[in-house]
């Protein structure tokens, strides 16, 4: 059964999350959402391996599913088949998976980029399946994951020049197994998973609108206060995902060339930038659980910089930023290696009571902190 590492979930960095992708993934209904994280109800899990490719942040781990593991043993071999375990077409492939849709696209475009040629067995099998109820769907939204990112691997095409041929990438193939027929509800079973799908578009394209809100204990929604309290983000080590570092091998062309890609939800990349309206708070950057976004300090000025290689598109930043001016590229170069991304740079202003430097979005005479205090103060012996 899987194991879960409550610091890497977004749900346990910031307690207002609205993240549910590990759930939404499970066909058995095991994983319950808390406003510290997800608990797994061991007695319904069925171990198929969905909330481990699910899960952007890798918070979710399995003993017996371990794709780079695999990734390994498959780039040994001039070929590989592999068969989803409950379908029965073990006797076939070299390897059998709990469930083909727990492969995951970026490890499938890495098999296509290395021109190994994989076959997959037993997709036919998700009607019948105990995990077809989302794995169908998983395999299809991967599969189209694939499709975007053989797009931004193709070069662009040249005014006056022929279009280019699409890079030579080895595309998996679905076998037509003999319980191939029932392949045709896949279409069908991805509907299952579409209000899912949009809510997860909304919460990272969401331009504005009302704070988040997520379920917690009691499975009532908490409402997130308009400024960010201390306590709702919790600390923990940055770890960035082997989905995201294998990713960037897949991205990387040839003489440095742009790999203009698409946002795609089971893509753990995402490109942020900023709108006017910023407060400073640095609460985007406490939150990131991978280190993507950063403070960066010198004696006059501050800035908050954004590294593109280490985004796993957890969309964690947006929900805890109250001002709702961090926004989310519809598309953008995800070629790797690419200097960080400066959102904004603040001058220093130098506090008038305690003489420390500060930053503060508009001029100030005081510091936060002296301001507070002036506030206690009066509060306490009133103004005269």
């Amino acid at each position: 059964m899987p194991d879960f590492r409550a610091n890497r979930c977004t749900r346990y960095r910031f307690r207002y999350s609205e993240c549910r992708r590990c759930a939404d993934a499970c066909p058995h209904e095991a994983i319950g959402l808390t406003d510290e994280g997800a608990t797994l109800v061991a007695d319904a899990c069925k171990d198929c391996g969905l909330c481990v490719s699910a899960c952007h942040t890798s918070a979710w781990t399995s003993p017996t599913f371990k794709p780079i593991d695999l990734l390994r043993e498959a780039i040994q071999r001039s070929a590989l088949s592999l068969a989803c375990e409950p379908s029965g077409c073990g006797p076939v492939a070299d390897a059998t998976v709990p469930c083909l849709g727990a492969i995951d696209a970026v490890w499938l475009a890495y098999m296509a980029r290395r021109r190994i040629p994989l076959t997959l067995h037993g997709s036919g099998h998700c009607a019948e399946c105990v995990h077809g109820k989302t794995g169908a769907a998983q395999l299809q939204t991967n599969l189209e994951a694939l499709d975007e990112l053989l797009k931004a691997a193709t070069p662009p095409d040249t005014d006056g020049e022929p279009p280019r041929p699409l890079p030579d990438w080895r595309m998996p193939v679905l076998a037509q197994d003999q319980r191939a027929p029932g392949a045709r509800d896949l279409a069908a079973r991805k509907s299952a998973v579409a209000a899912s799908r949009r809510q997860l578009f909304r919460r990272i394209f969401r331009h504005g609108g009302d704070a988040p809100a997520a379920p917690n204990h009691g499975g009532a929604p908490a409402q997130a206060p308009q400024n960010t309290p201390q306590k709702a983000i919790r600390a923990g080590a940055y770890a960035v995902s082997e989905q995201r570092e294998l990713l960037q091998i897949v991205s990387r062309q040839k003489d440095n060339a742009p790999f203009h890609v698409a946002y795609h939800e089971a893509l753990p990349l995402l490109q942020l930038s900023l709108q006017p309206g910023c407060t400073l708070c640095e609460a985007c950057f406490r939150v990131c659980p991978t280190g993507a976004l950063q403070i960066e300090e010198n004696p006059g000025d501050w800035a908050l910089t954004f590294q593109t290689d280490r985004c796993v598109a957890c969309a964690v930043c947006l929900e805890v930023c109250q001002p709702r001016v961090l926004d989310a590229a519809p598309s953008f170069d995800a070629r790797p290696e690419q200097a960080a991304i400066t959102l904004i740079r603040q001058t220093k202003q130098r506090c008038a009571r305690c003489d420390r430097h500060f930053v503060s979005p508009s001029p100030q005479k005081t510091c936060t902190v002296c301001s507070d205090d002036e506030d206690a103060f009066a509060a306490i012996f009133g103004n005269d």
